[in-house]
């Protein structure tokens, strides 16, 4: 690199650097292990051990491998991911990123799109479009418990009309997302949600990404604990460098008050977690291998999906309902590469239980494990999942308590895990209402994008964004009830009672045509999939309130998490799929693959076996997830194989809405033009009569 470049990076920031060329040199991202180069051993060897006996020396040990045994040193320099390099040269995540800003490409260059992710942001094309690439970025916030305030929300609305593509997306993360960005207009867009008390600093790249807990704005000691322990852990692992503001807002801070207790638990060092001398105390120059994802949640509401998480936390009450501590749970992760046996998904495990006032220490000492041990060669093995599955749970339990400086509890007994939606009207339990609504793959759009900024803005509501990328107004008067469904429904915005159970549940990644990973559709194809497994249901003999857990990604890194689906489909191919099967309703059990490379036109040839299967041979209540489970791949292969199609005496009418064969043909007919079946198609009249009804009676 050329000296003019190392002297851009140390103006970035001259009060973190004084020389920009050794900045470039140093690597302080992780403490020595000797399975690195001890190119770097003289300013690793600075740091003390935590467990330092005053009485053997007056000269303080060294923390070297904390995890392995000491190994001969070699001069053979380790390799490093490319990522790796980047973050190492970047005057802690500035250098290029400040420079391609600048420039008129429209584009900016391989080491500044990963950078960048770190501020919230991607870099995509639209793939539908031939000819020159059509960059533009995508924009991810950071709303730790899914929370909302009425001025953000106001605000990312107008930002989705004046900069982006006119839609809000809502995440699996509890978070905004907001597609097609120029570059000519990140600084204005980014810069109006710092102001308006929003913020996209780590929402994407290798740390900690938004924290997860019940959207559920329950006025209740376990469920305010949970998501107090959510800000709390959110803000002790925000990185502290400052490279976000300088970047978007010359440096400006609009950051609240953090709780003491978080400043605390950041600043202790008493067991070796923190680079003393650096501007990132718990990530270094480094950061982390890889992303790092954590959830918190009360017992029984598993709405976080818990079990997928680097971190879950659990809140544990004693019988009055008061918080004592939290079991903690490690080691879950979603993505995978196809063809790739050694990557997979796995769910978390049970590491220990903590009082609730060593949470955070506990937290950090975690997080610091995998810092210091995750692979930094290959990404594709770097998340914590991968580092847990290698050395066990035991050796990776001793670790973490080295730098917890104690010993974690056995884990307290709990009851059950649920999927909980928490959708339709729900009392908050301090006299107000809470509204849940359900929106198909979290797409906010059209008249329903306009309905919603009208309620939100009429009423001065705050909102919160569900894992399960859905919303939930908050705050509601009850007095304000009959008004406000009326206009939810007025823009598409029903009850849950009037939505395809299938749709409750189903998720999907946004895929084609923006994000450059997918392989084929997710969002866009999952209406159409729906209406398909609901037919076959229909045709097996299935009722409509019958349901499974669908989840569609276009891509193996499982951003909407089809391993937990009980019908998970994958992307594998052009217009084709990997089948996924055995997850469960409550979302405690893991998939496993079931078929590869199942074209979009003959999926029906495997649903109607299938669910024709479940349905004559299922016990009572059994879920699909635990059918699959119960009989076993091979015989559900035999059966897929050996289908010839759904006998007669299978199919049936729903009585409940036709009194007579004659009217069921009749609407069925006309169902088919639209591409419906007569039952959705039913539904649907009586969604508009109803309305129409509601609205009537208001006027």
């Amino acid at each position: 690199m050329s000296t003019a470049a190392a002297s851009s990076i140390g103006a970035a920031n001259t009060s973190l650097v004084k020389d920009s060329k050794l900045q470039l040199k140093t690597f302080n991202g992780f403490r020595k292990n000797t399975s690195y180069s001890s190119t770097y051993s003289l300013l690793l060897d600075t740091r003390i051990h935590p467990f330092t006996s005053i009485s053997s020396s007056t000269s303080p040990a060294v923390i070297r491998a904390v995890s392995t045994p000491v190994k001969q040193e070699t001069a053979v320099e380790t390799k490093r991911s490319k990522v790796e390099i980047f973050k190492e040269q970047s005057n802690f995540i500035r250098y290029p990123l400040n420079e391609e800003l600048l420039t008129d490409a429209p584009n900016i260059n391989e080491a500044a799109t990963q950078l960048i992710k770190f501020h919230g942001s991607y870099q995509q094309y639209n793939r539908d479009e031939r000819g020159a690439k059509s960059y533009s970025f995508m924009l991810r916030t950071k709303n730790p418990c899914g929370k909302v305030s009425n001025q953000l929300y106001l605000a990312m609305d107008d930002l989705a009309d004046q900069f982006g593509i006119g839609t809000l997306r809502l995440t699996t993360r509890q978070t905004f997302q907001l597609h097609g960005v120029i570059k000519k207009d990140l600084k204005t867009v980014m810069s109006t949600i710092i102001k308006n008390m929003g913020s996209t600093l780590g929402a994407c790249g290798d740390l900690n990404r938004n924290v997860l807990a019940p959207a559920a704005p329950f006025v209740r000691k376990d469920y305010l604990f949970a998501q107090q322990t959510a800000d709390n852990i959110a803000a002790l692992l925000t990185p502290q460098s400052g490279f976000y503001y300088d970047m978007w807002v010359d440096g400006e801070q609009f950051m609240t008050a953090e709780p003491p207790e978080v400043v605390k638990a950041r600043n202790d060092n008493s067991h070796g977690t923190n680079f003393p001398d650096s501007a990132e105390p718990i990530y270094g120059t480094q950061f982390l291998p890889r992303k790092f994802k954590v959830a918190v949640t009360v017992p029984t509401d598993n709405s976080v999906d818990l079990l997928t998480n680097d971190i879950g936390v659990v809140v544990v009450t004693d019988d009055n309902g008061e918080p004592q501590g939290f079991n903690l749970y490690v080691g879950g992760g979603m993505g995978r590469t196809h063809r790739m046996e050694s990557t997979f998904p796995r769910l978390a495990e049970p590491l220990g239980y903590v009082p609730k006032e060593d949470v955070l220490y506990a937290v950090k000492a975690i997080v610091v494990t995998q810092r210091e041990n995750g692979r930094r060669d290959d990404r594709r093995y770097s998340r914590m999942k991968y580092l847990i599955d290698s050395w066990g749970i035991d050796k990776f339990r001793s670790v973490v308590e080295e730098y917890y400086g104690k010993k974690f509890e056995p884990p307290k007994e709990l009851p059950e895990w649920e999927f909980k939606s928490h959708l339709g009207w729900n009392e908050q339990g301090d006299g107000r209402l809470f509204c849940g609504l359900h929106v198909d793959s979290g797409r906010v759009k059209g008249i329903m994008k306009k309905t919603l900024r009208e309620i939100i803005e009429k009423y001065n509501l705050n909102v919160r964004i569900t894992p399960n990328q859905n919303i939930v107004l908050c705050d509601i008067r009850p007095s304000w009830k009959r008004p406000i469904t009326v206009a939810l429904a007025q823009g598409g915005l029903l009850p849950p009672t009037y939505v395809d159970p299938l749709n409750i549940t189903a998720m999907a990644c946004p895929a084609l045509p923006l994000c450059p990973l997918a392989i084929t559709e997710a969002e866009r194809g999952i209406p159409d999939l729906l209406k398909r497994v609901r037919a076959v249901f229909e045709k097996v003999g299935l009722p409509y309130n019958e349901s499974i857990v669908v989840r569609v990604t276009g891509c193996p890194n499982g951003c909407a998490r089809p391993y937990m689906a009980e019908l998970g489909l994958v992307g594998d191919g052009p217009n084709s799929y990997q089948l996924w099967l055995g997850g469960t309703p409550g979302q405690t059990a893991l998939a496993r693959t079931f078929m590869n490379k199942v074209k979009i036109q003959d999926l029906e040839k495997v649903f109607e076996p299938l669910f024709h299967s479940w349905k004559s041979k299922r016990k009572s209540k059994e879920s699909f997830g635990d059918f699959t489970n119960r009989v076993g791949f091979e015989k559900l292969q035999e059966i897929v194989d050996k289908w010839e199609g759904v006998p007669k005496s299978s199919s049936r009418y729903y009585l409940k809405l036709f009194t007579d064969k004659e009217t069921f043909e009749a609407v069925d007919a006309l169902a088919r033009v639209e591409n419906k079946s007569a039952h959705q198609l039913a539904m649907e009249v009586i969604r508009n009569f109803a309305a129409s009804q509601q609205n009537g009676k208001s006027q």
